[in-house]
C-alpha cells in the first residue's frame, strides 16, 4: 500500500474506535496488539497484515473489507422485513440484524420468543455499552445480574428497560404466546 493509503485506512480505523469510545489500548487488548503498533497504524506510519487487519476489523465489529470501504456517505438503507439478516440464536428464538454493517453509531437487533424460550440457560455480557430492550408484542421477563441474584422485570409491550451490556443479562417468554422486542445499543459492541 502506499503512505497516502495507508493514511487513509489508519485514519478510518481511528474513526471507527473513536465511535466505539475505544481506547487506543483497548482496541490493542482485542487485537492482540500493542498501543503503540495501533497508534503508528492510525497516523498512516505503518502498514498490517491481513490476519492483524482481520483482528482489529472485529474487534471494531466490523470486516475487513469494511476498513478499506472509503464511501463516507452511506445514504438511506431500506431493509425490508423478509430481507433482514438473521443471526444463530437459541432454540424457539429469531434474531434479526436491524441496523446495517457496517455498524456505526448504534446497533439494533429484532428479536421473537416464542412460548417458553430464552437466550439461554445463564445471563451473558458483550462489552460495556448502554443497551435498551423494547417490548413490541407479548410479555418477557428480563433477568439483570447473576444468576441467583439479581433484578427480574416482566415487560409487556411498550414497556422498556436500559442498562450497561456489562451486566449479566437473560431475556425469557415465560408466556403462552410469541414476544418481539427490539434491542438497542449504542456505541456498538466488540464482535466476539
Amino acid at each position: 500500500m502506499t503512505e497516502s493509503e495507508n493514511a487513509r485506512l489508519g485514519a478510518r480505523i481511528r474513526a471507527y474506535r473513536n465511535m466505539r469510545r475505544m481506547t487506543v489500548r483497548a482496541l490493542a487488548a482485542q487485537a492482540r496488539a500493542s498501543a503503540s503498533f495501533i497508534s503508528q497504524l492510525e497516523r498512516g506510519q505503518t502498514s498490517s497484515s491481513i490476519g492483524m487487519l482481520r483482528r482489529i476489523a472485529s474487534a471494531l465489529g466490523l470486516t475487513v473489507a469494511d476498513l478499506f470501504n472509503e464511501d463516507d456517505h452511506v445514504g438511506h438503507r431500506v431493509v425490508r422485513r423478509e430481507a433482514r439478516p438473521e443471526l444463530r440464536t437459541a432454540p424457539g428464538t429469531r434474531k434479526f440484524l436491524i441496523s446495517q454493517r457496517p455498524l456505526q453509531n448504534v446497533e439494533i437487533y429484532a428479536g421473537e420468543f416464542e412460548p417458553g424460550s430464552s437466550t439461554g440457560t445463564e445471563p451473558y455480557t458483550h462489552g460495556d455499552s448502554q443497551e435498551i430492550i423494547l417490548v413490541v408484542r407479548g410479555r418477557i421477563t428480563l433477568w439483570l445480574g447473576p444468576t441467583g441474584s439479581g433484578d427480574v422485570h416482566v415487560l409487556d409491550p411498550g414497556d422498556s428497560v436500559e442498562y450497561r451490556t456489562s451486566v449479566p443479562h437473560r431475556v425469557v417468554n415465560e408466556s403462552d404466546e410469541t414476544a418481539e422486542v427490539l434491542w438497542m445499543i449504542a456505541p456498538p459492541t466488540p464482535s466476539s
